[in-house]
């Protein structure tokens, strides 16, 4: 199924409401202080969820799978996805996205400060854009966190992985080696400036 036969005619004000978010973010990045060392985005990437993997997170919910329910029941339709060079920038741009007016900010979920279990940790942000009214999640994370959740969903989706305990357990050791390396990188960039 493409999506323009799932979204119908929600497909052109998701790819309008992806466009916009791109353009706020580059306006973030476009307004960072050029004294910086650093600039605190790297790098930014979007997408509109897939069809079937929409319809299936519909189902899982127990929500119908329509369009519609994708954008009444679910933020992600709209996804997006910030990285940052430090775990202070991730902060910094959560804040300045709290402040900005074109969207209005429903949940946000801080697995940074509070990673979940396995490991992971990012800044959720389920948002609205105001004049449209479609909901989008942006992510921000560093590059080491982006590092290990991009290996980590690919390996997640296997199936009938052998040693699955195993496996679980080195992730998480592995997430808790990177975040002890962002913190020793944030203390690093924090000497050089006070040099």
């Amino acid at each position: 199924m493409t999506y323009e036969q799932f979204y119908g005619n929600d497909y052109k004000k998701l790819k309008d409401a992806q466009n916009t978010l791109r353009s706020m973010i580059q306006k973030l990045q476009a307004d960072t202080d050029p004294n910086e060392d650093l600039q605190p985005i790297v790098y930014c990437c979007s997408r509109i969820k897939k069809p079937d993997s929409m319809m299936r997170k519909l189902e899982t919910r127990g929500f119908p799978p329509t369009a519609g329910s994708a954008l009444t029941n679910v933020y992600d339709a709209v996804g997006i996805r910030i990285i940052c060079s430090f775990a202070s920038d991730v902060f910094n741009i959560v804040e300045k996205l709290e402040k900005e007016p074109l969207i209005e900010i429903l949940e946000k979920k801080d697995y940074l400060s509070h990673p979940k279990p396995n490991g992971y940790r990012s800044i959720h942000l389920c948002i609205r854009l105001r004049d449209t009214g479609i909901p989008a999640e942006i992510q921000i994370r560093t590059i080491a966190m982006d590092f290990w959740a991009t290996l980590e969903h690919q390996l997640k989706y296997k199936k009938n992985i052998a040693n699955e305990t195993l496996i679980k357990s080195e992730l998480k050791r592995c997430a808790d080696e990177i975040a002890s390396v962002d913190l020793s990188m944030q203390t690093i960039r924090e000497i050089i400036k006070e040099l």
